[in-house]
């Protein structure tokens, strides 16, 4: 006998709310896990959800299925690279990134679906590449992590205190009080990592890559809102797609890494 729908509201929030908990903590423990053990775990963790965003990236750029399987396979060359078990996260995996990018252009005369490239490709370079530093959980975790605090900063805050928009015409329910309350909340998070070893110039940095979070999440919400749907996939129970849940580490990993880089080479 087929169950009767949940018509009641409330009743609907609620199991919708209990989807999305138990999801949560799901993709937390996973998540958690793979940073932990690092290495080969991480890797394939990373390799997979890059996979998924290139598919969801093509979808909301109403790519053929064609073309889709096209990016996907080209985008596996530069993250086999990335594997422990190959060359890793250096200047050959950038180079295959950009060359994946350039070959995808050429075979489709798409060059929506070669920046879909570049946009999988180099947050995952640039997140292996920190997990690979002799202190890469914290350097990985950090960069994670205060996309994370950022997220529930601006949401408690927005709710909380409401006020001006942010972007009204892109993310109706984006708050300047959300925008601070995010930053405040991240660069809380680097100064306490800052006394867990986290280099003192990437805790200062924290509050940059925060506004650089929101601006992640802002360029997804618009090619949504192009794209005409509510969520990049439904890969995730309650909690939309891949990039739905990594647009704010799209453009924070890169930043980070180069960040640290910069700390390296001047160091």
């Amino acid at each position: 006998m087929t169950p009767e729908p949940v018509t009641d509201p409330i009743a609907r929030r609620k199991s919708d709310l209990a989807t999305r908990t138990f999801a949560s903590v799901g993709m937390i423990a996973v998540a958690a896990t793979a940073l932990w053990i690092g290495g080969f775990a991480f890797w394939l963790l990373v390799a997979v959800g890059t996979l998924f965003m290139m598919a969801e990236w093509a979808d909301l750029h109403k790519v053929s299925r064609e073309h889709k399987r096209l990016a996907q396979l080209a985008l596996t060359v530069p993250l086999a690279i990335l594997s422990p078990l190959a060359a890793g996260a250096g200047f050959l995996a950038f180079g295959l990134i950009i060359g994946a990018a350039f070959f995808v252009v050429i075979t489709t005369r798409l060059p929506k679906l070669a920046r879909g490239i570049l946009y999988c490709g180099f947050p995952a370079l640039a997140v292996v590449f920190l997990r690979d530093r002799p202190d890469g959980l914290l350097l990985a975790f950090w960069a994670m992590a205060l996309v994370w605090a950022c997220d529930i900063g601006a949401y408690f805050a927005g709710r909380t205190i409401g006020g001006p928009k942010l972007a009204p015409t892109i993310s109706p329910n984006k708050t300047w009080a959300g925008l601070i309350g995010g930053v405040i909340a991240a660069s809380v998070l680097g100064g306490v990592l800052q006394y867990a070893g986290l280099p003192l110039h990437l805790a200062l940095a924290t509050p940059l890559l925060a506004v650089l979070a929101q601006a992640g999440d802002l360029y997804e919400s618009q090619l949504k809102r192009t794209a005409g749907v509510k969520d990049s996939g439904n890969v995730l129970p309650g909690h939309g797609g891949v990039m739905d849940r990594l647009d704010g580490l799209v453009p924070v990993a890169p930043a980070a890494a180069l960040m640290l880089l910069a700390g390296l080479y001047l160091s």
